[in-house]
């Protein structure tokens, strides 16, 4: 059936699910049901409005600088350096003045109309240069204040950026004129007249580091740190050594001052240069701030002051950000350039209401923007057109001049800027507000500078380029990095714009769709595609051959999260039951009914979606079929119009034949010293008493089914008779561990409540019966045994619950020695480390998945207890492990209660089987999870719960044609809690596309790191750590070279361009190379890096997002509706007199500055002193006072966002525990040697030239 059929809608089943109303399928005209019409961005920003104002004096701009982004085009390219246009962008140059209107651009730009039905809505641009004033329209970027004076000519900033050209001959030709304007600024037409320093064309500053020198060694801080220690060798060294100041170099680039000036991040304009060839922008830009949410890299040439060497106007496409007007708050009114047209000439001044792209991103307002961040729009940036609207007038004073402004002329520079290649050697413009003066203390602020002759075009190397003597800058300045923070891709930014994107619910329906990323709360109604709840793609747009796909390096996988729970606003899956027949499924490939399926010869036969098989429709299943070819009951049944659904199994999908048992749980505790001494075995013995009423159940109403046993061990193992009919429980003793068996049969597995008071009377004795031990040690793989043993003589799958404390090293099967050994860090033998030491628990892993019993452990350890190999059996069946590392009762025991609980309470299927259908074409090839293979295709679970994924990668062995795009369903055959035998079903259709980009315009980063992560930690099983993380580095240079060769418009090699989509692959990756699984300090432990690295394993989409980029929220005003918006993670957005709550997923740190205000202290700790908070508090104190209240709901609901508990560590400024949450700040250098984001950045432009030279 064809899925994008549109066809009246027959009643709903059961009750219409919600969203299963209205088939919203498109509709065959290839118009869009409302709810997918292609996002052009808000209406509003497509008016036409007339040209702006002061648009004339460019006439000579080519055309194709006022084009906005194509819808279509993909990028926001971190163009580091001059924005170009999307691959299919506009017009080509004309030099008449060209009426501006928004959407010029050629027909074929933008998709008004809806696009063809198969295709879902488009996503931004893939390719459009990045600029860093631009935005993309399409959409992507929520509207960022743009508030940015004029764009840099792209030129300049790809200079800038680069480092490469400085010149002050004309610009290159790529330059200007060639990115479209991403966004609404207006254009610039101000005369630039631009700083001394941009010309570069005299002498080059005496920069000297070269871009490429080492980064000056960080200095194993390890000493103290949590994390920290020598650098790996393998990091290659990230330019990190320029000095600061050789940022200022240019000064152009550099941003004006904070007040004037913020840009909006994500437009990342232009060129970006390469750390040592750009300089930075001093610190006074901080303020620029891009907002974030435009990349600074993105597409259209940075912001960032321009760079000295655009010369001309600059082009409002790439501007189209423009970036540079000043913030919006913090001044209001940029300065409105004395001569050039007027609007052109108010920085920021749009005269008119800002568009509101204009704003900056909310979320982040940048630092300097002093008021609220204005809210953020969510229009997709138009061309600046629109967003010239404003009045002339100055709007305000101008700000005071930055530190820019008074930065002494650079030695060789001329003032002004030399004309503009390309032909159109149009006016110069004046300054823009917030760049340095020509003289140093002049600001300049209006009449342009006479252009210098266009003198002989010198082409600097990067490298050579001469730093600026430190005296010439501020001293703030000096401690900046070359490039600004603010100028590169900002994922708050992104996240932002992408919630003020996301309004409606996301209807599954359209084909290839992406949704919105998983930092964003959205309601899906299910209308054929799974939810992205249950299944993420890295592409939803997948090159139609093998070629196209080893060409571009992208991944293609999917993170399946089968049992995934919903939001309480959607429906579960419905479960059908077609009787005793079982479900329907393809004769050929045996894929199970789903709306892929294409009804024939009257509804008697159906054609498989996936093998074209056809097959005949038995009688019972019979229906006919509508003028549109759908059957008339498609919206009565699940399996024809949803994405996910169930089946209720037959006899024939059982083991052996025969409907499964009830599952049992047996609970096996540790009763050795350490376990007794710390405090666990009472905790937990007390705790089970009430957890045994959690037991897991389909129907609240109804009692659990399952059973419960206990058995506690040392050096040999006790197990419990509970029957009902004793009056007290009775122990029975096996100390052969070397040949497990289970002494008895009946009353070891019982019915909680009819042996309530056994239980309990046993649960209260334990901890008597062991408290003098003094048996220290202990054994696994007999406990393990134990369990399975049980189970196979019940005839039942079930979940072992083991408590264990240290390394079992007494005689038995199993036991392990103490191999840490910190000599073979960084070298080839490291692998071994992560391998298990013996093969006993391979094969008892097995053993277990074929009876179906999943084992969870929970690790209490004191030292070194090998979790690589106590691990591999929990890792094999689908358990868990969760570890507490020097457990002491009065810290911990909140945290381990919390996850003891979710654990036993949460949905969990037992025995399962997935396996993986594609349409021809595509193949899953690799699996990645908690789960064991015996043959290529099925994956084995013995147990399956509600937080696993098993990431899918899928390879081409044929070629893909774009108009029936791929499939793929997910088959999930599993037993419930209620002993019932089902089938979980998802399907998942994409686009096929034979353009490279198409795929970079629909590409998810977040789930690629997921994927990328995943690969790599078990990489280093087999491989050096160094090995894989420079396979990491490769893969992510190819991915994004091949889009900056195939996708991006031409322009200078300076520039680094980045996708849309993927702007925020280099920091995503950055922070995955830094991990302490990849690149340790000094203190994180083996056990820690093997905990780490199986624990990544199974973690879905928005698990593995927080753990590499925590989130990190300023607490100094907080709202009842609304959390604040997030700062990035850096030690320099802190602000002394701020609190800031960050989150990994795993930990909750609760930072205080040492200057915060005592009613802030009072309201959170109720104590006036920074020097009375108690740094070993887990938990606030409740308080009756809003602010508490609304703090403490924060904390909680990011605690019920986890699968895991995050205990709550309060961290004071400069206390020693500041070394462990600063580990987490992942933008800056890490103690272990890893790599700021700035510095990353430049080491991956310098491979991806290097790839493409």
């Amino acid at each position: 059936m064809n899925v994008n059929q549109h066809t009246p809608m027959a009643s709903p089943y059961g009750q219409p699910p919600p969203g299963y109303g209205q088939p919203s399928y498109a509709p065959l005209d290839g118009g869009y049901p409302a709810p997918y019409a292609p996002y052009n961005g808000p209406a509003s920003a497509y008016q036409t409005g007339a040209p702006p104002q002061g648009y004339s004096p460019f006439t000579s701009f080519p055309s194709k600088a006022v084009v906005a982004n194509p819808v279509s085009d993909l990028s926001s390219p971190l163009d580091l350096g001059p924005a170009r246009g999307p691959p299919i962008s506009g017009p080509p140059p004309v030099t008449a003045p060209q009426q501006y209107n928004q959407y010029s651009h050629s027909p074929g730009d933008i998709q008004n109309g809806p696009p063809p039905m198969t295709q879902a809505p488009p996503r931004p641009p893939v390719s459009q240069p990045y600029s860093q004033g631009g935005m993309n329209v399409s959409g992507q970027h929520p509207s960022y204040p743009q508030h940015y004076g004029p764009t840099p000519t792209m030129q300049q900033v790809t200079n800038q950026m680069t480092g490469m050209q400085i010149t002050s001959g004309p610009p290159t030709p790529a330059g200007p004129g060639y990115a479209p304007p991403h966004s609404s600024q207006p254009p610039i037409s101000t005369a630039y007249s631009a700083p001394p320093q941009n010309s570069y064309t005299q002498a080059p500053p005496p920069m000297s580091s070269a871009p490429t020198q080492p980064p000056p060694p960080s200095g194993p801080a390890a000493s103290q740190q949590y994390y920290g220690g020598p650098p790996p060798p393998s990091q290659p060294p990230f330019n990190s050594s320029l000095p600061p100041t050789s940022q200022q170099q240019f000064t152009s680039s550099v941003p004006p001052p904070p007040s004037q000036q913020t840009f909006p991040p994500s437009s990342y304009s232009g060129s970006m240069p390469l750390p040592g060839q750009m300089s930075a922008p001093p610190v006074s830009q901080a303020q620029q701030s891009f907002p974030p949410s435009q990349p600074p890299f993105s597409s259209a040439p940075p912001p960032v002051s321009q760079p000295p060497f655009a010369t001309g106007p600059a082009l409002p496409a790439q501007g189209s950000f423009q970036p540079q007007a000043s913030p919006p708050s913090s001044q209001p009114g940029s300065f409105p350039p004395p001569g050039p047209p007027p609007t052109s000439a108010a920085s920021g001044q749009y005269s008119g209401p800002m568009p509101p792209q204009q704003q900056p991103p909310l979320s982040q307002p940048s630092p300097y923007h002093s008021g609220p961040p204005p809210p953020r729009a969510q229009m997709p940036p138009t061309s600046m057109a629109q967003s010239n609207h404003l009045p002339p007038g100055p709007q305000g004073p101008p700000g005071p001049p930055g530190a820019m402004q008074q930065l002494p002329p650079q030695p060789g520079m001329q003032a002004g800027y030399p004309p503009q290649q390309n032909g159109a050697f149009g006016q110069v413009r004046s300054p823009q507000p917030g760049y340095a003066g020509p003289y140093p203390g002049q600001p300049n602020y209006g009449a342009p500078a006479p252009a210098p002759a266009p003198a002989a075009q010198k082409r600097l190397d990067p490298d050579a380029i001469p730093s600026p003597q430190a005296s010439d800058m501020p001293a703030v300045q000096k401690s900046r990095h070359r490039i600004d923070p603010d100028a590169i891709p900002s994922p708050i930014q992104v996240i932002e714009d992408d919630k003020a994107k996301t309004t409606e619910p996301f209807t599954t329906g359209v084909r290839g769709q992406a949704p919105p990323l998983v930092t964003t709360n959205f309601q899906v109604k299910d209308q054929g595609n799974a939810s992205p709840s249950f299944i993420r793609c890295t592409a939803y747009n997948v090159p139609c051959t093998a070629d196209m796909a080893k060409q571009s390096q992208v991944p293609l996988a999917a993170a399946i999260k089968p049992l995934a729970t919903l939001p309480l606003d959607e429906t579960p899956p419905y479960l059908v039951d077609h009787g005793e027949s079982g479900p329907i499924r393809c004769n050929r490939c045996k894929a199970y009914m789903c709306p892929y399926m294409q009804f024939i010869e009257g509804g008697r036969r159906f054609q498989c979606g996936f093998c074209s098989c056809v097959t005949e429709v038995p009688p019972h299943y019979f229906q006919h079929l509508d003028h549109t070819g759908k059957r008339v009951d498609c919206y009565d049944r699940p399996e024809l119009s949803m994405g996910s659904y169930e089946f209720l199994a037959t006899v024939d999908y059982c083991k052996n034949n025969k409907l499964p048992q009830p599952p049992a749980f047996i609970f096996l505790i540790d009763v050795s010293y350490n376990a007794v001494k710390s405090g666990m075995v009472s905790i937990v013995c007390q705790e089970l008493k009430s957890l045994l009423d959690l037991l897991p159940r389909e129907n609240p109403e109804m009692d659990s089914v399952v059973r419960v046993g206990f058995v506690t061990y040392n050096k040999v193992l006790h197990f419990y008779n509970v029957k009902a009919s004793l009056a007290q429980p009775q122990m029975l003793v096996v100390s052969d561990v070397s040949d497990m068996f289970v002494p008895l049969l009946d009353g070891f597995l019982v019915n909680v409540n009819e042996s309530r008071q056994v239980i309990e009377s046993l649960l209260d004795q334990i901890p008597e019966m062991f408290a003098d031990t003094r048996e220290t040690e202990t054994v696994f793989g007999p406990v393990i045994q134990a369990g399975l043993e049980a189970l196979k003589a019940a005839d039942c799958a079930g979940k072992l619950f083991v408590f264990h404390t240290s390394l079992p090293i007494a005689e038995a099967p199993g036991k392990l020695k103490n191999r840490e050994d910190k000599k073979l860090i960084g070298t080839d033998k490291e692998k071994s480390l992560f391998q298990p030491q013996v093969g006993f628990y391979n094969g008892l892993a097995k053993e277990c998945v074929a009876q179906g019993c999943c084992v969870d452990l929970f690790l209490f350890p004191n030292q070194y207890v090998d979790v690589a190999t106590l691990g591999v059996v929990p890792v094999s069946t689908g358990g868990s492990v969760y570890k507490y590392t020097y457990f002491q009762a009065q810290s911990d025991q909140e945290r381990f209660l919390k996850d003891l609980r979710r654990d036993i309470q949460k949905p969990v299927g037992f025995d399962a089987v997935m396996r993986v259908r594609t349409s021809t074409g595509i193949r899953a090839t690799d699996f990645f999870g908690s789960f064991y293979m015996s043959n290529t295709t099925d994956v084995e679970l013995a147990g399956l719960d509600c937080d696993k994924v098993i990431t899918v990668e899928l390879k081409h062995d044929d070629k893909l044609s774009e108009e029936t795009g791929a499939l793929m369903q997910c088959a999930v055959l599993y037993t419930s809690c209620s002993g019932q035998r089902r089938l979980r079903i998802h399907n998942m259709s994409v686009n096929c596309c034979s353009q490279l980009a198409d795929l970079y315009r629909n590409c998810e980063t977040d789930t690629i790191i997921n994927f990328l992560s995943k690969y790599a930690f078990r990489g280093i099983l087999t491989n050096p750590t160094k090995a894989v993380r420079d396979t990491l580095i490769n893969q992510c240079a190819q991915i994004l070279a091949c889009y900056r060769k195939n996708c991006a418009s031409p322009s200078s090699a300076g520039q680094l361009i980045l996708p849309e989509c993927m702007k925020l692959l280099p920091v995503y990756l950055n922070c995955v190379l830094k991990s302490d699984v990849l690149l340790p300090g000094a203190d994180v432990s083996l056990d820690d890096r093997a905990y780490l690295r199986q624990l990544i394993g199974c973690m879905d989409v928005s698990e593995t997002h927080v753990f590499f980029y925590p989130r990190l929220l300023p607490l100094m005003k907080l709202e009842s509706g609304s959390l604040p918006v997030a700062v990035r993670d850096s030690e320099e957005r802190l602000s002394k007199g701020g609190v800031y709550l960050l989150e990994t997923g795993l930990h909750l740190f609760l930072w205080v500055g040492a200057s915060v205000q005592q009613e802030l202290l009072l309201n959170i700790f109720g104590t006036p002193s920074f020097s009375q908070i108690d740094s070993n508090m887990t938990s606030l104190p409740v308080l009756d006072n809003p602010f508490s209240q609304r703090l403490r709901e924060i904390i909680d609901s990011f605690r019920a966002q986890r699968s895991r508990y995050m205990k709550l560590m309060v961290v004071k400024q400069e206390d020693r525990a500041e070394l462990i949450f600063k580990h987490f700040l992942v933008e800056d250098k890490s103690a272990s040697g890893g790599a700021s984001y700035v510095d990353f950045l430049c080491h991956m432009h310098k491979e991806i030239r290097q790839l493409l030279s």
